[in-house]
């Protein structure tokens, strides 16, 4: 079974348990997306065309990874200016696994395990009083003496010399 979906303003012609690299989806890694844009699917010989879209139909896929494209360089050169320019770019992308293409939208029922009781055993654990010591009080630190400053000499006089 082949399908023709829309994402990201483009279309991807999928089939089941493709892997496919999309424009960047807020997914995280392990979701399911349901794409509900799909054009056109063909199983076997009979096709069913939309106009634009087939309506109930679905593609499920589901996260695979979130990465980053390789780089693009983009260099801008301006002639006889001596003027160039090199920057790099890195596209987000989000690689899908293609789970079910459905025509008619139902989902096919699945197989799911009932989930086990498990029985969860509480035990209360009393806690002693504990006793706090009161802290020790710091001894008040002894006044400093403040320092003065120091007593200005009287200058010295220069003796003359008489001839």
């Amino acid at each position: 079974m082949t399908a023709v979906i829309k994402t990201g303003g483009k279309q991807y012609s999928v089939n089941k348990d493709d892997i496919i690299i999309v424009e960047k989806l807020p997914d995280e890694k392990g979701n399911t997306i349901t794409f509900n844009e799909v054009l056109m699917i063909t199983e076997g010989d009979k096709t069913i065309i939309g106009t634009p879209l087939i309506e109930n139909a679905t593609v499920t896929a589901e996260v695979v990874e979130q990465d980053r494209a390789k780089k693009i360089i983009v260099f801008k050169k301006r002639r006889r200016q001596n003027s160039r320019r090199t920057i790099g770019h890195r596209q987000f992308q989000t690689k899908l696994k293609i789970l079910d293409i459905s025509a008619t939208g139902k989902k096919k029922p699945e197989k799911v395990a009932a989930p086990k009781a498990e029985k969860v055993v509480k035990t209360e654990v009393k806690k002693e009083a504990s006793k706090k010591t009161p802290a020790k009080k710091a001894a008040p630190k002894a006044a400093v003496a403040e320092k003065k400053a120091p007593a200005k000499k009287a200058p010295t006089k220069k003796a003359t010399k008489k001839d």
